[in-house]
């Protein structure tokens, strides 16, 4: 077994793979920027290794920098963990020289891999089959659109060397197919440095299933039964889960003896994924299943892998780089049960899922019946310098139904505070009633996004927080003990010689005003009882049991993975004022990629203005309303910061 790992990582999968190794006795050497440097992953680590600042160009992102971390702490391998320089091949290769052990596959498998379009060929040339497309070198948008029109509206434009939904466009028609096209090699070249892209006829009813593949340096290669990751937004995945629901034995057995035959065609050793894309409308069946790319790393949802098949995969990896042969033989390796996997992101589903960062006043995660795989805690911080994911929660069930039951609680249990989370989103598309039936594709969420994202709470956890802080008002209320010694304790309302007066209350409510109508009931001395009812008429009754909840003014009551804040103090937030003035507003700290207007343009509602990059994601801004370029700050190329007005429209007259 290695002595020593270098973790060229950071988050969640840092202290996953610190997890394991200390298990095994292996030694842990993380390197952070300085944007992590209080992160827990640095605190658990043995030893860490500062290597630059907060940007990942200028620290995860520099082999350089990592290669001398191992040379100073005497690392005797590094693991990449799952993005950054994980299927870097050089990089691989670069660890290799150094004299260090690389854990993952040969940087020879990394390229063939790597580029989409090479992948395809090498799959074609191993028999295994691929979806329909172009896979050509020219790449001028002339040749492109021809090729496109070739295979039929509507078409997938992906970026070769892309990855995790990023440079990737569904074009619906010919004439959205240039402005797409500029769109996915922009993002493309930011996020891989290659904005060369092929094209695949696009799947009308498609599901992403992906087999978990392991090969160690004897030439083994097993699999450990496929995962569904069809639940997505955007091409990023949301819930994972294994087995895939309506999986036959013979589909499986089908496309799990393709991801080996793809995996032992490139001389794959180490934890590998072969994804899948499957035409379900008409179920799941082998002559409807076609390789769609190989990712040369552990992915973001191995724990559902790990939870049915009762296997350590970073165990596994630490093993294959020790030399070692697999720990199992193919017939060894069964399925037990189902698993489920949420990502929980710093997002904010009511403004179109737009990145959220800032401290992390309030953190609880569920406890007990899931696996929670964290990258924070309470009192760190959410910065926008890498992806959203905080935390996975991971459900085990004795079956999908009662997976999904665990997950969708375990949602509902999340409290965060002040940062935003798809929490209850999450909740939501675990708990729907045809998710439950398995009638799954990638477009599940975009059809239900509406009623998905929509806001909703109970009457109790409303009227309960008002009561409390309502009673905690009375309790202020509090008289001079010379004047009114004998006064009942709670004189709200009261009047000298004359009848207690009901009594108007401002309240907001996240922001928005619902006034208090409190009216004196009845009692005598220090008990007294009082009706209130808010102003939709609706009485305060039966307030005694409260919902989770944190604060004093203002009170944050928890729900259902959401929060609601409650206050005495009417608010509007900065929002509707943008929403009303033409003020387009940063959404949150980033860098401007381009500007689609210019000053004293007309525009029509819902065009964009601007696109901004932010926690390597791109964000359209939007036209409220149809109107005139009044004012133009943003420049491409430039950083700005959560706040700053961007552009100002005036109304067209």
């Amino acid at each position: 077994m290695l002595s020593s790992v270098l973790i060229a990582n950071r988050g969640e999968i840092a202290r996953r793979i610190i997890r394991t190794a200390r298990e095994l006795g292996v030694r842990t050497i993380a390197v952070y920027s300085e944007a992590d440097a209080e992160a827990p992953f640095v605190m658990e680590a043995d030893v860490a290794i500062l290597i630059g600042p907060a940007p990942a160009r200028e620290s995860y992102l520099v082999p350089e920098k990592i290669l001398a971390a191992a040379r100073q702490t005497g690392a005797e391998a590094i693991h990449p963990g799952y993005g950054f320089l994980s299927e870097n091949a050089d990089f691989a290769q670069a660890v290799i020289d150094a004299g260090l052990i690389w854990i993952g596959p040969p940087p020879s498998a990394i390229r063939a891999m790597g580029l989409k379009d090479a992948a395809k060929k090498v799959m074609i040339a191993a028999g295994v089959p691929t979806t329909p497309g172009y896979l050509g070198e020219d790449q001028s948008v002339e040749r492109l659109s021809e090729e496109a029109a070739k295979i039929g509206f509507p078409v997938l434009i992906k970026a070769v060397a892309g990855g995790g939904g990023k440079g990737m466009r569904k074009v619906d028609k010919a004439e959205d197919f240039a402005a797409m096209l500029a769109s996915c090699q922009r993002e493309a070249s930011a996020s891989f440095g290659d904005d060369r892209v092929l094209l695949e006829k696009y799947v009308t009813r498609p599901r992403h299933i992906e087999v978990q593949v392991f090969g160690d340096s004897q030439g083994n290669v097993v699999h450990l039964f496929e995962r569904d990751c069809s639940l997505q937004r955007r091409h990023q995945k949301v819930i994972e889960e294994a087995p895939a629901p309506g999986m036959d034995e013979a589909t499986r057995a089908a496309v799990c003896g393709a991801a080996v035959k793809a995996a032992k065609a490139v001389g794959y050793v180490g934890a590998g994924t072969v994804e899948f894309i499957a035409d379900a409308s008409e179920g799941l069946r082998a002559d409807r299943i076609w390789f769609m790319e190989m990712n040369t790393r552990l992915q973001v949802e191995h724990p559902v892998t790990e939870m049915v098949t009762g296997q350590d995969l970073v165990e596994w990896q630490l093993l294959v780089a020790s030399g070692e042969p697999l720990p199992l033989a193919q017939d060894e390796i069964t399925l037990d049960g189902w698993a489920m996997e949420a990502r929980l992101y710093a997002e904010n589903p009511a403004t179109g899922f737009l990145p959220s960062t800032g401290p992390l006043t309030h953190f609880r995660l569920p406890e007990g019946d899931v696996r929670v795989d964290s990258a924070v805690e309470e009192g760190g911080e959410v910065t926008p310098f890498y992806d959203p994911m905080i935390a996975k929660l991971i459900a085990h069930g004795v079956d999908r139904e009662d997976a999904a039951a665990r997950l969708a609680e375990a949602c509902r249990l999340v409290e965060v505070y002040p940062v935003k989370t798809n929490a209850a989103f999450l909740a939501k598309c675990a708990s729907h009633p045809d998710f439950i039936d398995g009638a799954i594709d990638t477009g599940f969420i975009e059809a239900r996004l509406e009623e998905l994202t929509l806001r909703e709470f109970s009457d109790a956890p409303t009227l309960a927080a008002i009561g409390q802080r309502l009673e905690a008002f009375m309790e202020a209320d509090q008289p001079r003990a010379d004047v009114w010694a004998s006064a009942p304790s709670r004189l709200l309302g009261f009047r000298m010689n004359a009848p207690r007066a009901a009594m108007n209350l401002p309240l907001s409510v996240d922001g928005k005003a619902m006034p208090l109508r409190v009216a004196l009931a009845g009692g005598s001395g220090d008990d007294w009882s009082w009706d209130i009812t808010v102003e939709d008429g609706r009485p305060l009754d039966d307030v005694d049991v409260l919902p989770s909840a944190f604060g004093s003014d203002p009170l944050y009551v928890f729900e259902g993975g959401d929060v609601r804040e409650f206050d005495f103090t009417p608010k509007v937030g900065a929002a509707h004022v943008a929403a009303s003035d033409g003020a387009i507003l940063s959404p949150m700290p980033g860098k401007i990629v381009s500007v689609a207007v210019e000053a004293g343009q007309t525009v029509v509602k819902g065009q964009t203005l601007l696109t901004l990059e932010a926690m390597k994601m791109e964000h359209a801004l939007a036209a409220p309303f149809d109107g005139v370029v009044a004012e133009l700050s943003a420049v491409a190329g430039g950083q700005v910061s959560e706040g700053v007005v961007l552009a100002k429209l005036e109304p067209v007259a």
